[in-house]
């Protein structure tokens, strides 16, 4: 079986780290209203939008990317 992975640390999330120290991504079926309502933000899309759609759509892959271009366009 393969290592066991890490909980992050000093950061506001539950996902863990890879092998390589890096965050796991999350999910590309993950909804985008869950993510809405973690972070509170609006991305202005349906909340039953799959994060995987949401990232095709913006070109960027990481949520905290995503986050920061929400509120920059609230």
């Amino acid at each position: 079986m393969g290592k066991k992975h890490q909980p992050a640390t000093g950061m506001n999330t539950n996902r863990t780290r890879d092998d390589n120290g890096q965050l796991r991504q999350k999910r590309a079926d993950t909804l985008v209203g869950n993510i809405e309502r973690e972070y509170d933000v609006d991305f202005g899309v349906r909340s039953d939008m799959e994060l995987g759609t949401l990232r095709q759509q913006t070109g960027l892959t990481s949520i905290d990317a995503l986050v920061n271009k929400a509120r920059e366009d609230e």
